[in-house]
């Protein structure tokens, strides 16, 4: 199943669109729905995405897949080949990546991702919690690396 990310005609809230107006027209929020790039990215994660920017290996990106372009999914762009770039998910038991569609041409790649706030999902809200809460609060937002995971 392909890490997807919301279209912003499905959910202008959550979606991968351009935040409107001044300097930061070139960024955009994206929602991380499945689990292709788990550890680095886990499904209810956000990413702060900039459009247009250069990509460059062991970038984490979002982009058209390329059977299906309607559909936005996320990926580690592994290394530049002739038209394109080869991707793929860090969680090495999902395929759904180059080597399943091979090499993803630069018009269908779209944004390039920057910060990842993780989700709050699951935490419970109580006294007892605070622990879980703190942590949680330590690690939500973390600048993506261009650690190259997906070999």
């Amino acid at each position: 199943m392909p890490e997807r990310v919301r279209e912003p005609e499905q959910d202008s809230g959550g979606g991968a669109e351009p935040v409107r107006g001044g300097p930061l027209r070139s960024f955009g929020l994206a929602e991380v729905y499945n689990p292709s790039m788990v550890p680095t990215l886990r499904p209810g994660d956000h990413l702060v995405v900039r459009y247009g920017a250069v990509v460059r290996p062991g970038d984490v990106v979002v982009l058209r897949h390329p059977f299906r372009q309607d559909l936005l999914i996320v990926k580690r762009a592994v290394e530049r080949r002739d038209g394109g770039w080869w991707v793929r998910g860090d969680n090495p038991y999902v395929e759904n990546d180059s080597r399943e569609f091979g090499t993803v041409p630069d018009d269908l790649v779209i944004a390039r991702a920057w910060l990842r706030v993780r989700s709050p999902r699951g935490l419970q809200r109580s006294p007892r919690a605070a622990l879980a809460w703190g942590s949680w609060a330590l690690s939500a937002v973390r600048p993506l690396s261009r650690r190259l995971r997906a070999r």
